[in-house]
């Protein structure tokens, strides 16, 4: 029997405390209307003092596990993807997040390709699956508060203006028979890989003048997201992006197989978009791209962008909202700063295996 692999289920926490579209325009002196209508956001979710990345994840995770039927000890890797703005610098949250789930036979490690690391976290995960006779369940999940990193001051960083709060998590078993995960691809190009970033927070800048050997001006502003080559990232995303998307869903089609009539999947089996959030004006662009309407998609712009784990969310309205459905040819859609374009491509509902 060849081996497959499917999605038994999905996770998400929110924290409670949220900006409207209105505070946004308050804080940033854009008009209500462009931060709604531009932006696309209506609300996005911010987390407390109290919730804490990891813990976010970690609770996003033993939401995935209720009613899923799986107890944790049969679990066997964990695959973190908590953001590197977490609990402690130099840490594998992927440890703890098994620990404290009750994953007592699982190894962890942490994965991180920015809001695209979902995407490739599945590929991770299914080639792990397929390849390894020993390894049968996987949990992937995190947590992300990169919204502490927002300075709605800056006018340069618009458009990670829509940066929330929460957590994800997706449970992946071995010839599960719902939800099969078909082929991923992921494009890199590192021309961008230094145009956004916080400017005090590595060994270059560290965020203490006093710990460094050579100390510097550290402004309040460099604690924040900052877009250092503004015209260079627009004139290469302008050039690129659509299209790195779109090639992403061709080869994560190509790298599914066959349909059960031996016919390659293309783009026209498709119906439902799960696509990172982005603004309204692009998401609606991959859906022309991409031979789709708006109603076999879902936008998140009462949710936010909670990073990679967006998949999750999409998951869960699309499922929600009747858009989501078994028989459907799911592509989930993500990108990462830095820069990475990726998509994974899952049928969704019941299976042969």
């Amino acid at each position: 029997m060849t081996n497959t692999v499917g999605i038994v289920s999905t996770g998400t926490y929110s924290p409670d405390g949220y900006l409207t579209s209105a505070d946004i325009a308050e804080a940033t002196g854009f008009p209500e209307w462009v931060v709604r209508d531009k932006l696309g956001i209506h609300k996005k979710h911010v987390g407390d003092p109290d919730d804490q990345p990891n813990e976010m994840g970690i609770k996003a995770a033993l939401d995935c596990l209720h009613g899923s039927g799986v107890d944790p000890k049969e679990i066997d890797v964990v695959l973190n993807t908590t953001e590197e703005w977490r609990e402690y610098l130099l840490w594998t949250s992927g440890i703890h997040m098994a620990y404290e789930i009750g994953a007592t036979n699982a190894w962890a490690m942490d994965v991180h390709t920015r809001c695209a690391t979902t995407v490739g976290a599945m590929k991770m995960a299914k080639d792990m699956l397929i390849a390894d006779p020993e390894i049968n369940t996987i949990l992937i999940a995190g947590g992300y508060r990169v919204s502490d990193f927002i300075n709605f001051k800056n006018k340069r960083t618009s458009f990670l203006w829509n940066i929330g709060s929460g957590g994800g998590a997706m449970l992946l078993r071995k010839n599960h028979p719902r939800n099969q995960v078909l082929g991923a691809h992921l494009i890199s190009d590192g021309f961008m890989s230094k145009h956004v970033i916080v400017p005090a927070s590595g060994t270059i800048q560290f965020p203490n003048p006093q710990a460094m050997a050579a100390p510097q001006d550290v402004s309040e502003e460099d604690f924040y997201f900052d877009l250092v080559e503004p015209e260079a990232m627009k004139d290469r995303l302008n050039a690129v992006s659509m299209d790195n998307w779109v090639h992403c869903v061709d080869e994560a089609l190509r790298k599914s197989g066959s349909k059960p009539d031996g016919t390659p999947y293309s783009k026209t089996d498709l119906d439902f978009l799960n696509m990172v959030l982005i603004k309204p004006s692009g998401h609606r662009d991959m859906l022309a791209r991409l031979g789709l309407t708006e109603e076999q998609s879902i936008y998140l712009s009462d949710i936010g962008h909670t990073g990679e784990q967006d998949a999750m969310f999409g998951i869960r309205e699309g499922i929600a909202q009747g858009r989501l459905k078994d028989g459907d040819l799911m592509a989930i859609v993500a990108a990462g700063i830095g820069y990475v374009w990726a998509a994974g491509i899952v049928c969704w509902g019941e299976q042969p295996i």
